[in-house]
């Protein structure tokens, strides 16, 4: 896998994040990937969807953040955007009952695949913590820098925009609070959709309440229908 400082990245989200590219934290993960690639390790996402949340979603362009945590470790599934599947691999539970609370209180059909590109493109930030994971092994990049770089993230975002809508599900997620400024804008907490959150996370009200914030501050709303 070869990954360098410069892989591919959209341009405004190149600019924003040139100086924390520079850093040596974050030469170190680079480094990392590929020293656990030449050990004949595989890494998800491939190369090519590493920053797909960035280059499917420009930093001038973003209404909402919602925030995963690790890429999916089994083969196909990862494919840089959280929650987020190819169109032939099976629904994760995780997402059925994100489709499910949309249906309850939308009223929009639930899909038949998983690929949340759609919502990327029309301003979705698909931000997963942790960017990387090695094939089988959950969790299993979570202490090579990635929160650094992906909590600078968050901070920027809140710094430079006004009026997000920020989603954060489950106890990790709901951390991330302390890096938004909750008087510049929206921030949806709830139970995590994961089914060993006993769908707790039912009835929360999220797609509604992002699209009214939306409206009130002149932003078109997101089709929360995936296509």
């Amino acid at each position: 896998m070869k990954i360098a400082p410069n892989i591919p990245m959209e341009n405004t989200w190149r600019e924003v994040l040139f100086d924390q590219m520079q850093q040596d934290y974050y030469r170190e993960i680079i480094q990392y990937l590929q020293g656990e690639k030449q050990l004949g390790k595989t890494i998800y996402p491939p190369d090519n969807k590493l920053f797909n949340a960035f280059n499917s979603t420009p930093f001038n362009k973003i209404k909402v953040v919602i925030i995963g945590q690790d890429p999916y470790h089994r083969p196909e599934q990862a494919m840089g955007l959280s929650f987020s599947v190819p169109k032939h691999i099976k629904t994760p539970p995780s997402l059925k009952n994100i489709y499910k609370e949309i249906n309850r209180s939308l009223d929009i059909p639930i899909p038949e695949h998983g690929d949340l590109s759609y919502w990327a493109q029309q301003g979705v930030f698909l931000l997963n913590a942790f960017l990387t994971v090695e094939a089988g092994k959950p969790g299993s990049h979570r202490k090579i820098g990635w929160e650094k770089f992906t909590d600078a993230v968050i901070q920027t975002l809140s710094d430079q925009h006004q009026h997000l809508v920020f989603m954060l599900w489950g106890n990790f997620a709901i951390k991330k609070k302390d890096l938004i400024d909750e008087n510049q804008h929206l921030i949806l907490t709830s139970a995590h959709p994961s089914p060993l959150a006993r769908n707790r996370f039912a009835g929360n009200n999220h797609f509604i309440d992002a699209n009214s914030y939306l409206c009130t501050h002149n932003k078109q709303p997101i089709d929360w229908a995936i296509k």
